[in-house]
């Protein structure tokens, strides 16, 4: 350290700790208003700039040996009291945050060592230019990835490796930070500082663009399915097409007949035959009617497209809908869920009929809405051994299609869904948020 009085340290303090939360604050998001968090944080802050300025006072070379990681060390506790997202996450983002205060920090001091002769303000401008370049370029080129970064690391983290590479990271930084080795600037010191710090930075880099890359080709995987099973809706509803078009021609075909047969009533004078004639015409027309499940558009348009698809392949199906017009979730993610699940259960009904000849295969579809919650429970026939991993079924088990999508549309709701096979009988049930999840951030933290 460069010493100085308690006024110097108390400032040189304050910037520290400023330093730490503009940083973790932009990498992060409070899980409190904006007015409660800055509340908090300026209590923190007081708290420990109080303390910080008696230890110096009271005892200055403990405080020159183990006053920083303290502080940090407070400050980690509170950043995961007050701040969103999975432990891991939270663990990610202040071990970056640390090595950048060691950058900073050290940085600062060496520079103003070398360079303006241990000049105290020198350290403290060098601070504060760092510290704006940090912040300036974490706003500019991170704060967007890290935002679906959390959810990355959280999906697809290796608990080994995101360990490994924490423990590696605080040694690193702890040895630069350590005071207690030589301070003589000599090439060798400046090439340790300089090697210390490119190898956790790069280590802290190769991390977050390792996951960043496993989450975008998780979200890619994700989008192609969400195109087959757009594909196979499509395919579907061209079918509910074709054998609306052919049943239109089949009654224009025979309305010539039909006329025909009611002139003929009518020059006879066969009141009654006419009428009964005509009943019998009505039922026929309102047979090729097509189907009406539910009022909601996008829930019909699904059910009736599959529905056909599920009967023409001899599949028994049932449903129980009770879904309004004015559902407040998007259509786009009630498509992903009912389409994939559908699409799951009439390929699992197939496969069995493949199995085994002759079996009897169903479906029954439940969906309603209960005190703002969506639940829809799909029960289809399946194979007895159908294997599940990480509680959901193999992709050999659906095809392939949306089960991801499913799990992932319900989360983004707050709901949770879960799948299970009771001997034969596939059971898929989900609830969820019947109201729309606001996608902008409410709070920064600060």
């Amino acid at each position: 350290m460069l010493g100085g009085s308690v006024y110097i340290a108390l400032i040189r303090f304050v910037i520290s700790l400023a330093g730490v939360m503009l940083l973790y604050s932009i990498l992060s998001e409070s899980r409190f208003s904006t007015k409660k968090t800055v509340l908090y944080y300026s209590c923190f802050a007081v708290a420990m700039t109080a303390i910080s300025c008696m230890w110096y006072v009271a005892n200055q070379p403990l405080y020159v040996r183990v006053g920083p990681h303290t502080m940090y060390l407070g400050y980690a506790f509170f950043a995961f009291w007050c701040s969103k997202g999975s432990v891991w996450v939270k663990v990610y983002k202040l071990v970056f945050v640390f090595y950048l205060m060691a950058v900073y920090i050290v940085g600062s001091i060496e520079i103003a060592i070398f360079f303006f002769g241990h000049s105290i303000w020198a350290d403290m401008f060098m601070r504060l230019f760092l510290l704006s370049l940090f912040a300036f370029l974490l706003e500019k080129y991170m704060r967007k990835d890290m935002e679906g970064f959390g959810d990355y690391v959280e999906r697809e983290t290796d608990r080994v490796s995101v360990i490994t590479m924490i423990i590696c990271s605080l040694f690193g930084i702890g040895y630069i930070m350590n005071p207690s080795l030589n301070r003589n600037m000599n090439f060798s010191r400046i090439f340790q500082i300089v090697t210390n710090f490119l190898l956790i930075g790069t280590l802290q880099f190769l991390v977050f663009r390792f996951y960043l890359h496993v989450g975008k080709e998780k979200e890619y995987e994700r989008e192609n399915q969400l195109v087959q099973m757009n594909n196979r809706l499509l395919e579907r509803q061209l079918e509910t097409l074709e054998e609306s078009v052919e049943t239109g021609r089949r009654i224009r075909h025979d309305v010539r007949h039909h006329i025909a047969v009611i002139a003929e009533f009518t020059r006879r004078g066969q009141r009654k035959e006419l009428l009964q004639y005509l009943k019998e015409y009505e039922e026929e027309i309102a047979q090729n009617i097509p189907e009406t499940i539910c009022a909601n558009t996008a829930v019909n348009n699904i059910l009736v497209a599959y529905t056909s698809k599920a009967r023409n392949e001899g599949i028994h199906v049932t449903l129980d809908v009770k879904v309004g017009k004015d559902v407040k979730v998007s259509s786009l993610d009630l498509v992903t869920i009912l389409a994939n699940a559908y699409e799951n259960a009439i390929y699992a009904c197939m496969e069995e009929k493949k199995n085994q000849k002759g079996r009897e295969c169903f479906i029954h579809l439940m969906l309603k809405i209960r005190k703002g919650k969506l639940i829809i429970i799909c029960r289809n026939t399946c194979r007895i051994e159908a294997e599940f991993e990480d509680g959901k079924p193999k992709s050999e088990f659906t095809g392939g299609i949306g089960v991801s999508s499913i799990i992932r549309t319900a989360e983004k709701y707050h709901g949770e869904c879960d799948f299970k096979n009771e001997q034969g009988v596939f059971v898929f049930r989900l609830i969820m948020n019947a109201e729309q999840v606001q996608a902008v951030r409410k709070c920064s933290g600060w």
